[in-house]
């Protein structure tokens, strides 16, 4: 298996950034009462992920490090998040505006969202050359769109399922997606 595959499905499974590392829990949670929301979510957040590595890797290396200014790399990556978010924001109000009004506050939020700022720190933390760390973003966003559609079949199958009283609701859903989180952790020893 070659050493890209391996960063991409590490990424994807074995770190999976919500079911493994329990980031971005907020929109796992809040957008996932709907596939077309959940699939819309996860789609946005993917595509800023990789655009952020995409700007934040190159920034880092080619600007930062010449300066000496590492120790601000948490701050100049959330301004960079934050600027690449307004353009998505400013493309789904133009092209999808049923989604964009849909994800409502949600989609503002992809600014703060840990897993976006994650996978920019988890690229430079672990040393990874600008392809590496592009492929790691793409794994990382594919996971975070696989768990967001998965947890939005669970959320619908939920939705018919006979629950006792007092599991309905959001006793119900931190169960599932426990139970998510146990099935990935089975991807554990899949790569090393």
């Amino acid at each position: 298996m070659s050493e890209l595959l391996k960063i991409f499905i590490k990424s994807m499974l074995v770190d999976n950034v919500i079911l493994v590392q329990y980031l971005a829990l907020c929109p796992f949670m809040g957008m996932t009462s709907d596939t077309g929301k959940a699939s819309g979510m996860g789609i946005a957040t993917s595509f800023v992920i990789v655009l952020a590595v995409a700007v934040t890797y190159p920034f880092y290396y080619f600007v930062m490090v010449p300066l000496h200014l590492e120790f601000l790399q948490t701050l100049m990556f959330i301004l960079i998040i934050a600027a690449l978010v307004q353009l998505v924001e400013f493309y789904l109000k133009k092209s999808a505006p049923a989604l964009y009004s849909a994800m409502g506050v949600y989609l503002a939020l992809i600014t703060t969202n840990c897993a976006v700022l994650a996978s920019t720190l988890n690229c430079i933390s672990k040393n990874y050359n600008y392809i590496e760390s592009l492929v790691y973003s793409a794994g990382m966003a594919g996971g975070f769109l696989l768990s967001m559609v998965i947890m939005s079949g669970v959320r619908e199958r939920i939705k018919i399922a006979p629950i006792p009283a007092f599991l309905k609701g959001k006793p119900i859903l931190f169960i599932a997606a426990g139970l998510l989180s146990l099935s990935f952790l089975g991807f554990s020893g899949l790569i090393k």
